[in-house]
Parts: C-alpha cells; structure tokens; sequence
C-alpha cells in the first residue's frame, strides 16, 4: 500500500471523549491538492476489520475520486448505543459533534472538498442508521451515505417520511436475507431485514442515485468487508454498483 495510516489525536467537548482517529491518506497526499473525505462509523471496526485502507487505494487506482477516510472509534459498547441509537441518550449531541465539532477540525487538518458530494458518511449496524440520521439533519453538510445493514426502527421510518432532503443523495445501503434474528447488544433479537426492505421501498421511488441489494449473509464483518468495494466503487465512481 502506497498511502500513508496514521492516528490522529482529537478531544470532543460535546462527547468529553479523546479520540485517537484512525486515518488513510492517499499516495502523495499533499495540501496543494484537494480530497473527498469519508467518515467511518464503527471506525476501528471498519480499517481492521473492513481493511478500508487497502480497498479505497485500489478503488483509487481504478479511477475513483481521490479520498481520505478518516474512522471514528467508539470506546465501549455502552456508549456506542448512546452514540448511534435513535433513542440514544448522546445522539443529538453526536450528530452536532459531527457537523460542528469534527468536520472543521478535520477540514483545518487536510484540503478536503467543503461541499457535501465532497463528504461520506458511513457505518454498520447502528453506525450505518446514526450516517443516514445525520445527513439528514444536515442535508447542506452530507450528502452521501454507505449503509450496511443499518437499524431501522418506526422512528427511523418517520424520519425519512417527514425528511425529504435524502431524495438528492447518494445512498448505498444493503442488507443481509440471514439478518432476521440479529442479537442486540440491549439483549434483545431484532429482525432487521424487514424494516430495511421498507426503507428500501420509501427510498426507490424518488431517489435516482440509489443502490439496494440484499446480500447473501449474516449481521457480521464477513459479509460487510467482502461487500466494501462495491460500496466504494459505487459512491466514488458513479458507476451502477453492478457486476
């Protein structure tokens, strides 16, 4: 791998948290040059588990547009879910120290595009539900979200129906036909394939740059990493995320 891995330290007063944020930076990365941005959910999760580093390189070097991911580590699952839940205690404020708080820090730190088809938001599970939440919030600041197999909830489901912003994003978003008895970490079983095929039907009709597909698989990294490229490819590249 040609790019640069590095931890880049960051203190959040909205979440009184210390990151230490996992960063790729593209081959030759320089300040005179401008970037599109990705911002991972599940941070950790998604450089050691998803190997983000290795598959935006070779998405790079087939074309796509030249991107820095930056992953937003969660220190425990407690506050994962007061984090990213719809319900969570924090997520208000997590969604603020998104747009408010990190972005501009993120944005003085590298030459990223300040626009929102310059920034991604992406996540699994409840970190894929917390992307979609923000953007929408924050339609003028994100405008592109990588789901899989996001947490989709009635509250969920009313938010995109009072929200129209997500009709001009980029959204991909898949789901695995294993993922009806997913465990929670509230201790519960949660079927999360039928709620995603609703929000799959509420975002196919008026969304044009939009790609569903339910994967052969379970709640788990196995599935997700194998799929990461076709996410990236598709969101940096345009293409129609087919075979």
């Amino acid at each position: 791998m040609n790019g640069t891995m590095k931890a880049l330290p960051f203190y959040s007063s909205l979440l009184d948290h210390t990151f230490e944020l996992p960063v790729y930076l593209p081959p030759y990365y320089s300040p005179l040059y401008t970037y599109h941005l990705a911002i991972t959910q599940d941070g950790r999760d998604y450089f050691q588990l998803g190997k983000i580093g290795r598959k935006i390189e070779a998405s790079i070097e087939q074309g796509a547009e030249q991107t820095i991911v930056v992953g937003i580590p969660y220190p425990d699952k407690m506050k994962r879910r007061q984090w990213y839940h719809p319900d969570g205690s924090s997520v208000r404020n997590y969604m603020v120290f998104l747009a408010s708080e990190l972005l501009p820090f993120l944005e003085q730190t590298y030459s990223t595009y300040g626009l929102p088809y310059g920034r991604i938001l992406m996540g699994d599970s409840l970190g894929g539900t917390i992307s979609l939440l923000t953007a929408l919030h924050y339609p003028n600041t994100f405008a592109r979200v990588i789901m899989h197999s996001p947490f989709v909830n009635d509250d969920v489901l009313q938010t995109i129906s009072q929200n129209d912003a997500w009709k001009s994003f980029d959204i991909y978003h898949t789901i695995g036909t294993g993922e009806t008895d997913v465990h929670t970490t509230d201790g519960k079983i949660v079927d999360f394939l039928t709620p995603n095929r609703k929000l799959f039907h509420h975002f196919r009709k008026e969304n044009r740059h939009y790609y569903y597909d339910e994967l052969d698989g379970a709640h788990n990294w196995a599935v997700w990493e194998k799929d990461l490229p076709r996410a990236l490819r598709f969101m940096l590249q345009h293409d129609t995320g087919k075979e």
